[in-house]
Order: C-alpha cells, then structure tokens, then sequence
C-alpha cells in the first residue's frame, strides 16, 4: 500500500503520541498539530484504519496503531521523523551510557548481561541475552508495571512465552543482524501483544548469541532498535 505523505505523517504521530501516553490519540489533537481541521483528520484516520493501519478501540475513543501499523512504520523509518535533532540526542545518550556499562566489564558473561541490564534501564522493558546455553533476563518488573500488564492474563501470557524462547531461540536462530517481531508475528505467544527486538552478534559461547528486549508493541521503536542494534555490535567488538 502507497500512503500520502499526510497519511505517513499522522501515523508516525499517532504511534510516537501512543508510545508516551499509552492512551489512544484523538482527532482534535492531530487536528492542532496538523493544523487543520478535526474533520480532515478524521478523514485521513479513516483512511488509515481501512488499510488496517490503526483501530479505535471503542466507539468514542481515538485511536491506536494496530500491528500492520507498527510493522509499515518500522518498515518506513527512514521516511518518518525520527531524524529530528531531539530524537536522535536522546539514540546517542542511550548509545553512550551503553558503551560504558559494556567497556567497564573484563569478563564475557559480565559484558553480556552489562548490556541487557542497561537496555533494561534505557528502555523500560525486558531485557534478555542468550550466554551459553541459558536465557538471561533482567527487568521483568520494570516490564509488568507498563499500563498494558494490568490485566493478569497478559501478564500470563508473556510468562509461558518466556519459559518458551530460550528453545526458541536454539531452533530457530533468526539471522538477520537486527531482528524485530510485533505482535501476533511473534512465533511464540502470538496472543501475548507484545514485541521482540533482538540483535545477533558472536560471542566466545556462539556465532549465534542474542541480546535484545521484550515490551509491549507500544515502543519507540526507532530509538529502541537503534539502542538493541549497537548492543548487539558493541558486544561483538567487545568480545
């Protein structure tokens, strides 16, 4: 599908607006951002949500990014804003923090969980490596208290998946250098509503180590993949 520029915008803002306020985005304040009229906004919304791009999750509510949403906007970054001086400040602050939490550590498993430590802080989700044959996990606290884990049963959920990805991971071994899975494309806990970023980099346990976070599909995924991405770099120059 070949969405306007207007169209690319008012998605771009709807999920960088739902990732900070996890609260679904209404017509009126596109409609002030935009400069135009509630109704034009409207119309483009409905535009969207034809293309399945976004859904309005109750009758009177705004809306919010579906996955296929996600997945065209990630797909799209480099048309979308995401290189605006205060965006990519904050990719160099996180980028910078991550280096010194890393180069501080002697050791391999150090450096490892080092880095998943620091994307925990960074990123507010879940953050994991495999060190050997074994699944290291930090954050789970900080994950389950996002607004999306209020219901127990996604918390149920996101917990059989994790017991799930270690083998997961063995098997499957996604090659790609930066691998991203939102939502229902995620091949464990397709109901779980929550996205997988993982980088693959060698280490002295496996040319196939992974290191990455897990939160819900409401992300900055530009500043979150971009942070995963040089994790999973700085660990290979590294080790």
């Amino acid at each position: 599908m070949e969405l306007t520029a207007r169209q690319r915008e008012i998605l771009s803002q709807i999920i960088e607006e739902y990732a900070e306020t996890a609260a679904p985005v209404g017509s009126v304040t596109m409609a002030k951002l935009f400069k135009v009229s509630p109704a034009t906004i409207r119309a483009e919304m409905a535009r969207l949500e034809m293309f399945g791009l976004i859904a309005q999750p109750h009758t009177s509510a705004g809306r919010v990014p579906t996955d296929a949403g996600y997945r065209y906007y990630v797909n799209n970054l480099d048309r979308n804003k995401v290189e605006q001086e205060s965006e990519q400040k904050a990719l160099e602050r996180g980028t910078h923090a991550l280096e010194v939490r890393v180069s501080a550590q002697s050791r391999a498993d150090a450096a490892i969980r080092g880095a998943v430590d620091a994307l925990v802080e960074l990123t507010g989700n879940l953050g994991l490596a495999t060190i050997g044959g074994q699944l290291y996990l930090s954050g789970i606290s900080r994950l389950f208290t996002q607004p999306e884990f209020v219901d127990t049963r996604r918390v149920q959920s996101v917990a059989k998946l994790l017991d799930e990805l270690e083998p997961w991971l063995r098997e499957a071994a996604p090659g790609e250098p930066l691998n991203i899975f939102i939502g229902h494309e995620n091949p464990i806990g397709k109901n779980s509503e929550v996205s997988l970023i993982i980088s693959k980099f060698r280490s002295p346990y496996s040319d196939k180590s992974y290191v990455g976070v897990l939160g819900p599909t409401r992300q900055n995924y530009s500043r979150v993949m971009g942070l995963v991405r040089r994790a999973g770099e700085l660990l290979e120059e590294i080790l």
